[in-house]
This record gives C-alpha cells, structure tokens and sequence, in this order.
C-alpha cells in the first residue's frame, strides 16, 4: 500500500514574477502554477544540479501594463491550458469567450498537494461560466524523473470545442541556438493571413496559406526560403505554421535540441486527443503594448485541436483542414468527463547527439529512447502510459 500525505502546507501562496503561485517540488523538478489563467512556470528541471529553465516568462511580467489588458498577458509564461484554445474574436457562435478562455485567464482555486508514492500532484479547479463546466487541473512531478506530468480532466461541459496546451520555450539568443523536430505529421501549412499587419505595428515574413513541403525550405514573403527547424531566427517578426500530427502513432512528440547548452525540451501528446501541434514563433514582430518589440526569441510549440489559433467558432465550422479530413475541435459530453494528459521533460545529451530524430518508449514504457539523427542514443525515465484517456 502507497502512502498518501496531503501537504497542506503548500497550499500557501509565493509572489513569483509578478504572479501569486502555488509551488510543486521533488528532488528533480520545481515548478509554479499562477492562481490567475493556471500558467505553468518558471519550472526549474535537474534542480540541484544545473538547474535548467527553458520555459518562457514575459519581459512584462513584474510591469504595470494597460488595465485593458486580459488577464492571460499579464501571467503569460510557461504552459497553460486553453478552452476554448484561440483568438476567440467576437461572433455570433464565440458566446465571448476571451482568448484561450477562461482557463487561461481567470482565478483558479486550490484543493490540494498531494504525495501518493513517487507522485506528488497539486490539484486546482475552475469553474467556467461562458460554457458551464468544471476543469480540474493536476500537475505532477515523480520522484527521479526530470518531467512535469499535466491532466485536465473537463466535467460537464456539452459540445465542440478547440482545446489546447500552449507551451511557451525561451531560447538561448545566439542564432541558431535550439533545432526542432517532431514525430510523423501528414500535413504542414502556414496561416491563412499574415499573422501581424504592419497598420496595427506588427510583422510577419512566412507566405501566407502555403502548403509546406519540407520544414527546412518554407517561403517568405519575399520569395526566399527560410529554415523552420532552426531558431532563432527571423528577428522582427511574428509567424505560426501548423503541423497535423498522425494519430496512428502510440504518442506525439516535439523536440527542441540545445546542443551547446547540453539537454533536449520534449513534450509528448495523446495524438488523438490533441491532433495539430502549432509553432507561435515570436521574435519581437509586435511593437503595440506591452510587447513593443521585446518579446524575442521565444517559439510556442502548441499542441492542440483546433483551427490554427483562430478559436471556437473558425474551428466549429467547416474549414481547411476539416475538409482535408482532419478534425479541429473534440466532441465534449456533459455526462462524461474527459481526460487531456500532456507531458513535458528535458534529457541529458552528450556532445555527439546532434537533432531529436525519434523518440520511443521503452522499458516496459518506464521510459523513452530519444534517437539523435547522429545515431546517438538517451534514455531518461518516464511514465508513458499517463498519456493513455483511461489514466488517473
């Protein structure tokens, strides 16, 4: 028999960069969660030792920025969870939700951390109001394991909607400082419209609505091609391309490989749950407040279902990718709850492992190979079956 203690204690609340927070720890991993929209960060992996910080914090975070600001650009760092996932502008069907929706923007509540064995779980709740429904929200870190473990699970809730994680890494500022890849995908495209205009004081360079053929040859506007797998790069400029994931694979993966910094940033998905992984590359297109040129060297790497970033009514309607055959927004039932894990951890890498070309799990799925295209080989314990709808 495991046993279960309720830290109570923990309960209490830390003012970190701006944002009131409840504090999650273990021997490997630190991490806080924002009372205000649920934004995960900072997260602190391989604490006592190098303590890496991937996860983005807006250079606003301890400013007063304008009052009309939402919620979720005041607290924006980390991950944070999104229901409706998008932009969420004003139509007949948005029934107002803000952008990302309430769980990114409104207070969540305290119920508990909890050590049950390995697992230690900080578990906060929201009631939502636009469309009725509770989500509980549990953040887990396990004992010997440099991940954070994340479940909404959504009670109550009636319909389609777009739903999503919105991961957020800060990268090193020298150029070229992180490489991406990803699992199998069957479709790669670009927003429909530039993502900023230069009448509302910001820009974008990737050519709109192309089909992407190939991630290290996308085209600018310019007629030139530019390397999606590398960054930074592009400084000046706001861009989103979209990767559908396949769901036959047992997971969905993305990597970020820090090579000189020594480590790789993956997550893993449920592809069937969340069904496109949006690339958000910010790199200082946005000069309106509070951004104003500075949010730099930052990409979201977004796994999601829904419409680009566009919200619950564009992912509700007929659109591109559902006349391809690719679905942009889950069916909720309000009788059945429904469970959305996600998992984010680093690996230790060795100067020969170049670029994530793989990831497995293996052990009995206690852990993952992360295969470099080198040849190069790490294994790093992790619960994969989390990932399963079933877990709890």
């Amino acid at each position: 028999m495991t046993q279960e203690a309720n830290t109570s204690h923990d309960s209490q609340q830390h003012h970190i960069l701006g944002q009131p927070s409840w504090r999650l720890a273990n021997d490997q991993v630190e991490a806080f969660v924002t009372q205000q929209g649920g934004h995960l960060a900072p997260i602190t992996f391989d604490r006592t030792q190098r303590r890496i910080q991937p996860m983005s914090v807006a250079p606003w975070a301890e400013e007063s920025i304008p009052d009309n600001s939402p919620p979720i650009i005041k607290s924006l760092r980390g991950d944070f969870f999104c229901l409706p996932f998008g932009l969420n502008l004003p139509s007949d069907k948005n029934d107002n939700h803000p952008i990302h929706g309430e769980t990114a923007n409104e207070a969540w509540q305290f119920q508990s951390t909890k050590k049950n064995g390995v697992r230690t779980t900080l578990h906060t709740s929201l009631e939502c109001t636009i469309c009725p429904a509770r989500v509980d929200k549990m953040i887990s870190v396990v004992d010997g394991h440099n991940a954070v473990y994340s479940e909404h699970i959504v009670h109550g809730l009636e319909g389609d909607m777009p739903v999503g994680h919105h991961a957020m890494l800060k990268f090193p500022p020298n150029a070229h400082s992180g490489r991406i890849s990803t699992s199998r995908y069957l479709h790669a495209q670009s927003l429909p419209q530039p993502m900023e205009l230069p009448e509302n004081k910001g820009y974008s360079c990737l050519q709109p609505n192309q089909k992407i053929e190939s991630l290290d040859s996308a085209m600018m506007i310019t007629g030139e091609p530019t390397d999606l797998t590398r960054y930074p790069s592009r400084r000046g400029y706001e861009d989103l391309f979209v990767l559908v994931s396949d769901p036959s694979l047992p997971f969905g993966w993305s990597a970020v490989t820090f090579h000189q910094e020594g480590y790789v940033w993956f997550s893993l998905k449920n592809p069937r749950l969340l069904r496109q992984t949006n690339f958000w590359i910010s790199n200082g297109g946005r000069h309106y407040e509070p951004w104003n040129g500075r949010h730099v060297d930052v990409m979201g790497i977004e796994e999601v279902t829904g419409y680009f970033h566009n919200g619950l009514y564009e992912s509700t309607q007929p659109n591109d990718f559902t006349r391809m055959g690719y679905s942009t927004a889950l069916s909720f039932q309000r009788d059945t709850p429904t469970r959305i894990p996600y998992i984010m951890a680093i690996a230790m890498i060795p100067p020969e492992f170049d670029c994530v070309a793989d990831i497995k799990a293996v052990d009995d799925g206690q852990a993952v190979q992360l295969t470099a295209v080198s040849g190069c080989v790490v294994r790093v314990p992790l619960q994969v079956d989390f990932l399963n709808e079933n877990d709890s």
